[in-house]
């Protein structure tokens, strides 16, 4: 997963890759601009497939989306 802080230093927005269990632990990244310990996690919309509104594509694999059944992307 990718994960996206904030600096409360300098507002550098920067992204960190963690898997589930170190995001479960406690993951306190340091700043890349400034090295700073002060950051904090921030939250964005996820895109999961793509939408017309954000300019996305709408199309899909076979057998994703609402009735994809198990095995969907």
């Amino acid at each position: 997963m990718i994960y996206t802080y904030k600096c409360n230093e300098c507002n550098e927005i920067f992204d960190v890759w963690a898997t589930f269990d170190e995001k479960e632990k406690g993951l306190h990244p340091k700043c890349p601009r400034c090295n700073s310990e002060d950051t904090r996690q921030e939250f964005s919309a996820i895109n999961l497939g793509g939408s017309s509104k954000a300019g996305g594509s709408t199309n899909m694999p076979p057998g994703c989306g609402p009735t994809g059944g198990l095995g969907c992307c």
